[in-house]
């Protein structure tokens, strides 16, 4: 079960996100196109794992492409602030995962948003959809646990 405000322990997988100043915007907080970034960055280091030894995104590798995205908001950030990403599986589907994500601030671990991103996995040449790789669904289970 999806708690509507997640803690910071409710994600296996963690990321930090340093914020820039030129990440806050005419209001004085981190853009939200930021907190995207963050949310992309962090299911992508997941992915390439450590080294960048874990699902291949490129060359022959079959790609997966984000269908749906959404983000909703707590608070506000900003620059200096360090943003903590912590990312989990929501749902596994045949063809597609949809990644959980929390976006905290580091110093106090407010929840300042939590997001989704869905990804569906596809053939590299005709760009229709195949099954989510079984040794992507095994890392999943093992490093994220299996989606609630």
């Amino acid at each position: 079960m999806t708690k509507e405000r997640p803690s910071l322990g409710d994600y296996r997988f963690r990321r930090a996100f340093p914020t820039r100043w030129n990440d806050d915007d005419v209001f004085g907080h981190v853009n939200n196109s930021v907190h995207y970034s963050a949310m992309d960055t962090t299911v992508t280091a997941w992915l390439l794992g450590d080294g960048g030894q874990g699902y291949a995104m490129r060359g022959d590798a079959d790609p997966a492409f984000v269908v749906a995205s959404s983000c909703r908001y707590f608070a506000s950030a900003a620059f200096p602030d360090v943003l903590v990403v912590g990312l989990r599986a929501d749902r596994i589907g045949t063809t597609s995962v949809a990644w959980g994500l929390g976006i905290f601030r580091e110093a106090d671990q407010a929840l300042i948003a939590t997001g989704t991103f869905v990804h569906v996995f596809v053939d590299r040449d005709d760009h229709r959809p195949i099954p989510v790789p079984a040794e992507l669904r095994e890392r999943i289970d093992h490093e994220l646990g299996a989606p609630a």
